[in-house]
């Protein structure tokens, strides 16, 4: 297997289960982080019977109902969802790692998680609760929605984040890394990217399903060889163990999303990263620069 084999996957190569796409610990090379993707009908579900595993439910497009166990405790919550995930926030819900759950629903919906033996409350956070944080200017203009960051969720590892990035725009620019222990300067974290594209909500035209596209960089660093330079469309995965990584760029007529998962040894639950220095300096050409008007992206009705 190649390294680019063995880090980028395209849509449903990953499939198990009855999910489209499943990383966990039974993927070679990985241990700290997983992703689950789940296409549901009317009348279907998906279940997740494990416990020791902490998760965030996101739906990516349509509504779901998750039913979760707790010490024999049934609850059931509701996940209002959103028409794509270029509508804006959605509700998630964090699941504690002594919970199982069943989801229901329609649509396209992923469980992003990580092994851990610490319980921590479930918790539902609406969309209208969820941070969105505009970073970067111009031609580097993104949107983030911080629901599963440190400031934003008590987790024990668990660190999840969602990205928009409208079409020409550069986003995981500068390339960075965070693959070494530095206290107060860079975290060890093992990240996955889950892509979608689709054609630009500023005015794009209908194209068929898989058309729309972007573009995913990584490379190497001290601590190992990796080389991704792909083409990403919906349902495409990219691992990232180590390496500088970025930039994910969105093709003209076409906004791309990615969903971040990261978890890795370290003691404190924190996003430290170091840009790659030959780079570093593009973030001081920001200065003076206005947020792309595009953004932020709401849902429909929405100003």
């Amino acid at each position: 297997m190649s390294a680019d084999e063995q880090w980028f996957h395209r849509r449903g190569a990953l499939g198990r289960d009855g999910w489209e796409s499943v990383v966990d610990e039974r993927t070679p090379g990985w241990e700290h982080t997983g992703l689950r993707v789940g296409v549901l009908g009317d009348g279907e579900a998906l279940e997740l019977a494990e416990t020791g595993v902490e998760r965030i439910v996101v739906p990516l497009a349509g509504s779901f109902t998750v039913q979760h166990t707790e010490g024999g405790e049934v609850s059931e919550t509701v996940l209002a969802g959103r028409a794509s995930v270029f509508h804006g926030p959605t509700d998630v819900l964090y699941l504690s790692a002594a919970s199982t759950a069943v989801l229901r629903g329609s649509g396209r919906v992923a469980v992003a998680s990580s092994p851990t033996g610490a319980v921590h409350p479930t918790r539902l956070i609406r969309a209208e609760e969820t941070p969105v944080e505009l970073r970067g200017a111009g031609r580097s203009s993104r949107q983030v929605h911080n629901f599963g960051t440190p400031d934003a969720l008590d987790a024990e590892r668990l660190i999840v984040c969602e990205v928009v990035t409208p079409a020409e725009n550069w986003s995981s620019y500068p390339p960075h890394k965070h693959d070494q222990h530095v206290p107060g300067r860079e975290s060890r974290l093992e990240e996955i990217y889950y892509f979608e594209a689709a054609p630009t909500r500023a005015g794009g035209a209908a194209a068929a399903e898989g058309d729309a596209f972007g573009l995913f960089a990584t490379y190497s660093s001290d601590a190992g060889d990796i080389d991704i330079s792909a083409m990403v469309r919906t349902g495409d995965i990219a691992l990232v163990p180590y390496g500088f990584h970025g930039p994910a760029v969105a093709a003209p007529g076409y906004d791309l999303y990615y969903l971040n998962v990261m978890a890795g040894p370290d003691r404190e639950r924190a996003w430290l990263i170091t840009d790659d220095p030959a780079h570093a300096w593009v973030r001081d050409s920001w200065t003076g620069q206005d947020i792309d008007p595009r953004l932020p992206y709401r849902a429909e009705g929405e100003r």
